[in-house]
């Protein structure tokens, strides 16, 4: 009997072949993703080098660079944690209003950012539901950069949730068990098995909250109070500059900002895979 041939002995595709579905994919990022950052560089290649590092190195300029990505830091680092509970709790126990609860975590996606903005400085303002009572500790949110921290942490925890929670489902709790009979503890059998497992996780929804927040701009304006030096993010400073008609500064720091979010990403994605061969090794 004669053999079949590679060509028909191939598993029939739904989609195009390879050959035009890469096409379509490398003319979709093209026009979505590389001809606006394109077109981003090369507006801001219409400064000198001189007039390039003045408007990215101003001191209003520089003040949002560390709270913006200060922020975005702190506001990711606290949704890795609380996210990684809020996920436990949703995925781990049965209790009444879980899934209202469920609901309430993707309320960050759905609401649109200006009105979040709105909603948390009512909140936070000194005379504000929770912004009073934490008045009389001497601790004021709205129109600082802490309220700049709790607008970023509001629009980031769906990140972390939504990415470690079906992970979470789909851990094995054998291997819980397994670890429970051998002796360990429960601290031990999360910090040992369950968190390893979790890591590549919730680095990932750590890094997407972080990368959102960095971009942040309708729920942080209103919170923030805008206050040069003090509370003022860089995208605000691109707006300014926008509506100044100062297209070239203000491509200039978007430029900037471009390139560190990029490194920023590499970096944490690289960390990412090589947690991942490490635990791939170990596991060899």
């Amino acid at each position: 009997m004669a053999a079949l041939s590679p060509a028909s002995a191939r598993t029939p595709r739904v989609l195009p072949g390879f050959g035009l579905a890469l096409g379509i994919t490398l003319s979709y990022l093209a026009l979505i993703v590389l001809i606006p950052l394109s077109a981003t560089f090369l507006k801001a290649a219409g400064l000198s080098w001189d007039g390039f590092v003045n408007a990215v190195t101003a001191p209003r300029v520089l003040a949002s660079y560390r709270l913006t990505f200060g922020a975005a830091l702190i506001a990711a680092l606290i949704n890795a944690v609380f996210g990684l509970i809020v996920a436990w709790v949703l995925v781990r126990y049965r209790f009444a209003g879980r899934r209202l609860v469920d609901a309430l975590v993707d309320l960050p996606f759905a609401l649109p950012t200006a009105v979040a903005g709105i909603a948390l400085t009512a909140l936070y303002s000194t005379n504000g539901w929770i912004g009073q009572w934490l008045a009389g500790f001497g601790i004021k949110v709205a129109f600082t950069p802490l309220g700049v921290i709790v607008a970023l942490t509001f629009i980031g925890l769906p990140f972390v949730v939504r990415t470690v929670q079906p992970v979470l489902e789909e851990f094995d709790r054998g291997v819980e068990e397994a670890a429970a009979v051998l002796g360990a503890s429960r601290w031990q059998t999360f910090t040992r098995v369950i968190l390893p497992a979790l890591l590549p996780a919730l680095v990932t929804g750590f890094t997407m909250a972080f990368a959102r927040a960095v971009g942040e701009y309708g729920s942080v304006i209103f919170i923030a109070g805008n206050i040069p030096l003090v509370s003022e993010i860089t995208p605000l400073i691109i707006i300014t500059k926008l509506e100044q008609y100062d297209y070239a500064g203000a491509t200039a720091v978007a430029c900037v900002m471009l390139v560190i979010s990029f490194v920023l990403l590499l970096a944490i994605n690289g960390l990412q895979a090589w947690n991942a061969r490490r635990r791939s090794a170990a596991a060899a």
